[in-house]
C-alpha cells in the first residue's frame, strides 16, 4: 500500500511538472508539489514507523495546507491526486476516525473560489473521491491484517500439530512399555520360576522336572505369541477372548507355578471395551506376578465384579503382607496410568499376616 501511494504521488508530481512546462503556470506550485511529494514518501514512512499520534497529527497539519496551496495555484488533476493521497495516508496512520472525517470534510473547500454551482459540482466530486479513497484504504488495511492473523494462526496450528504428534509419540511409547512389562515380563517371570522349580527337583525326580520344563516351554511359546500379537496390533486390531476366559487361563498358569489360584466372578457378565478389558487383564497379570515373586503365598484369589456402572478386579493372596505399601515399580505405574486413562483408580492394600490386595476399578 505504501508503494502504491508513493507511485501515485510521484505520478501526481509528474503531471504537475508537465502542466507547468506546457502551460507556463506558476513554478511555486511545482516547488510545493515537490515538498509534498518528499514529505508523502520519506516523511510519511518515518512518521508511520514512529506510530505516535502526535507525529501523525503533525504530519497531517503540515501536508493539508501544502496540498490546498498547490490546488489554489494549479487546480488540476495533479493537485486533486495529492489530496486523495493525503486522505489515504490518514487511514494508514490509524488516526482517530473523527480526524479522518474532518480531513475528508475539508477537502471540498479547495473549490471555495469558484462560482456557487461549479464549486458545488467540483466539491461533491472530490468529496466522493476522498470518501472512496478512505474506504478502499481501510478495506486494504483490514485485508492485510487478516493475512497476518491468518499466517500467525497457521503457525500456531503447526505448533499445535507438532505438540500433538510429540504427545502421541510419548503416549504410544508408554503404552508399548506397559505392554512389554505386563505381557512379556509376566511370561518370562513364570518361565524363570518354572526353570528354578525344575532344577530343584531334577536330582530326585526327573519326571517331575521334565513336566515342569514342558510347562516352561509352553509358557515361553505363549510369550513369543504375545510378542507377535503386540506387533500385529500395531498394524491391525486383534480379536480377544472374553475376560473371564483369559482370567481362568491366567489362574491355571499361576496354579501350575505353585500358587493355587481361584477365579470368582459376580454380577451379570457383559462385553467390555478393548481398553477396559486389557486394563483389567493386565491388573490380574501384574497382581499374580507379584504374588509369585514377593508374597510368599500358597493361595491367591482373582475376583471379578460386574457392578452397574463399573467393573472391579481384585487380586488377593494369603502371604506375609506388610505394614507399608509396596514400592511403585514399573508394573504398578503402568497399571495406574491405564486406570487413570479410563477414568478409574488402582489401589494396593496390605497388612502384616494378611497378604496383599491389588484392586482396579474402571467404568464399564
Amino acid at each position: 500500500m505504501n508503494r502504491a501511494l508513493a507511485a501515485l504521488t510521484f505520478g501526481a508530481l509528474l503531471t504537475l511538472v508537465i502542466g507547468v512546462v506546457a502551460s507556463g503556470e506558476s513554478l511555486s506550485s511545482l516547488v510545493l508539489g515537490a515538498v509534498f511529494t518528499a514529505l508523502a514518501t520519506a516523511g510519511f514512512s518515518w512518521v508511520r514507523a514512529r506510530d505516535q499520534l502526535a507525529w501523525s497529527l503533525g504530519y497531517v497539519v503540515v501536508q493539508l495546507p501544502v496540498a490546498f496551496v498547490v490546488f489554489s495555484l494549479n487546480s488540476g488533476v495533479a493537485a486533486t491526486l495529492l489530496l486523495v493521497v493525503l486522505v489515504s495516508q490518514c487511514v494508514l496512520l490509524r488516526l482517530p476516525i473523527a480526524v479522518t472525517v474532518v480531513v475528508i470534510g475539508l477537502v471540498p473547500f479547495v473549490h471555495l473560489g469558484m462560482s456557487w454551482g461549479e464549486g458545488l459540482r467540483e466539491g461533491l466530486g472530490i468529496l466522493v473521491a476522498a470518501v472512496f479513497a478512505a474506504i478502499v484504504t481501510e478495506l486494504l488495511q483490514r485485508e492485510q491484517r487478516a493475512r497476518v492473523e491468518l499466517a500467525e494462526a497457521h503457525e500456531q496450528l503447526r505448533d499445535y500439530a507438532a505438540q500433538a504428534e510429540r504427545l502421541a509419540t510419548v503416549q504410544e511409547r508408554n503404552r508399548v512399555a506397559r505392554d512389554i512389562h505386563d505381557g512379556l515380563g509376566h511370561s518370562l517371570t513364570v518361565v524363570q520360576m518354572q526353570v528354578k522349580a525344575a532344577r530343584a527337583v531334577l536330582p530326585t525326580d526327573t519326571a517331575k522336572a521334565d513336566e515342569i520344563l514342558a510347562k516352561a516351554q509352553d509358557q515361553s511359546e505363549a510369550a513369543l505369541a504375545e510378542v507377535r500379537r503386540s506387533v500385529r496390533t500395531l498394524r491391525e486390531p486383534r480379536e480377544t477372548p472374553p475376560l473371564p476366559d483369559v482370567l481362568q487361563a491366567l489362574a491355571e498358569l499361576t496354579s501350575a507355578a505353585g500358587v493355587t489360584t481361584r477365579v470368582a466372578i459376580s454380577g451379570e457378565q457383559r462385553p467390555l471395551p478393548d481398553e477396559t478389558r486389557e486394563a483389567l487383564f493386565r491388573a490380574a497379570q501384574e497382581g499374580l506376578t507379584n504374588v509369585r515373586k514377593h508374597a510368599r503365598a500358597t493361595r491367591a484369589d482373582l475376583v471379578l465384579d460386574y457392578a452397574d456402572t463399573a467393573v472391579r478386579l481384585a487380586v488377593r493372596d494369603d502371604g506375609a503382607g506388610s505394614a507399608s505399601a509396596p514400592a511403585s515399580g514399573f508394573g504398578l505405574v503402568g497399571l495406574r496410568e491405564r486406570a487413570e486413562h479410563l477414568g478409574g483408580r488402582l489401589s494396593v492394600e496390605s497388612a502384616p499376616g494378611a497378604g496383599y490386595t491389588l484392586s482396579m476399578e474402571v467404568p464399564g
